[in-house]
């Protein structure tokens, strides 16, 4: 996984930072809703996909919540901090086929693409203060 995860690293450090905090939330409460939908939709033809997508909607959601951005609830992690754990999250998205055995079925498709998703939001989102425009400095 780590090295999933250092890919993941590599490929977000080179794309342009446009993604401010707040785009950043509602992006992520999309992905979750989608891997919930694709956990319920997958239910009856493959569990191990059901329950990679229940199991990936339920690290977004406690990412979610846990960061103190627009859009979390507690505030418990830095903005910085979910960025780190979203590139793990996408590692993590991308490997789940190949862990659980199901990497040939039609379904792996959708966590592939998922993770670089997930990759490419994580790319292009300003983290830091330094990448913020200022209109977002205070989010």
């Amino acid at each position: 996984m780590a090295l999933a995860q250092q890919a993941v690293g590599l490929m977000t450090k080179k794309l342009p930072k446009m993604i401010s905090p707040r785009t950043h939330a509602i992006i992520d409460y999309a992905m979750l809703g989608t891997f919930i939908l694709m956990g319920a939709l997958f239910w009856k033809k493959n569990k191990k996909a059901s329950i990679a997508a229940f199991s990936c909607a339920a690290a977004e959601a406690t990412t979610v919540l846990l960061t103190g951005f627009p859009g979390g609830v507690t505030g418990v992690i830095s903005f910085e901090t979910h960025g780190r754990i979203d590139c793990t999250i996408a590692g993590a998205t991308a490997a789940l086929p190949n862990t659980l055995g199901f990497s040939d079925d039609p379904e792996a498709r959708f966590f592939r693409i998922q993770a670089l998703a997930l990759g490419a939001v994580t790319g292009m989102t300003e983290f830091t203060p330094e990448q913020r425009k200022p209109e977002y400095q205070a989010a």
